[in-house]
């Protein structure tokens, strides 16, 4: 896997394994991810999971989960 591009149809990513959070509610409100190759995540939202798939590098993931383990963007959700 690896050199998607962001956009891409997350249904075509090929023996992508996508992985929600145990909070998404039954709905499915909730954002899925897949690992891609050795350096590579995958995002999609779990509502339109034929919808544009965000490509990301662990670190650029990494620096995410970090800002938001932070409260960084909890102003974002009230």
């Amino acid at each position: 896997m690896g050199g998607y591009v962001n956009g891409v149809a997350a249904d075509s990513i090929d023996g992508a394994d996508w992985v929600k959070a145990s909070a998404s509610d039954a709905y499915a409100d909730c954002v899925e991810v897949a690992r891609l190759g050795e350096n590579e995540v995958a995002m999609r939202n779990s509502r339109f999971p034929g919808g544009p798939a965000l490509v990301f590098t662990c670190s650029e993931l990494r620096a995410f989960l970090s800002g938001a383990a932070g409260g960084e963007f909890d102003t974002l959700t009230v």
